[in-house]
């Protein structure tokens, strides 16, 4: 074997190993734009709170709707909304109710505290603003973004 020649001689591994890299490189490459391009990574951390609640009802010359957090995760009151038909005679069909708050639904977000189980919120009081029978309530969740929401529970009245 020729000394000179082992060291002219150009043949190797290493443009393979070479090609195998840089398509490997690529593929990880594309994979994490794909997964950016596609909303992916955002989907991770964006997940929708897990939390249970009940209603009561209350007919007669009161006519008020309570709202109860029976348990589950904590939520923010600025993403947390009562939404639904027929809910007082001010907003009769409207659909949006208002802001979680604790002891009264209306527009404003000043609630800072989280709504935790026990929390509740109480719709109308009196028979002018009340609530009537045929009313359909539905707690809905939705980012302060507001890129998206989801219905955590919902019920109707015994006359819906």
């Amino acid at each position: 074997m020729d000394l000179k020649q082992l060291f002219q001689d150009d043949d190797a591994v290493s443009p393979v190993i070479g090609v195998i890299l840089m398509v490997a490189i690529t593929v990880i490459l594309a994979a994490v734009i794909a997964s950016f391009v596609l909303g992916l990574g955002d989907q991770a951390q964006q997940a929708t709170p897990q939390a249970s609640f009940s209603f009561d009802y209350e007919g007669g010359s009161v006519r008020a709707l309570t709202i109860t957090h029976d348990g589950g995760d904590s939520i923010s009151p600025k993403e947390l909304y009562i939404r639904g038909s027929n809910m007082d005679n001010k907003t009769a069909g409207d659909g949006n109710t208002g802001h979680w708050t604790s002891g009264a639904v209306d527009g404003s977000t000043n609630a800072d505290t989280e709504v935790t189980a026990g929390s509740s919120a109480r719709l109308g009081d009196d028979a002018d603003d009340g609530v009537p029978s045929n009313y359909n309530a539905r707690v809905v969740y939705e980012t302060q973004e507001g890129d998206s929401s989801a219905t955590l529970a919902q019920d109707s009245g015994p006359d819906a």
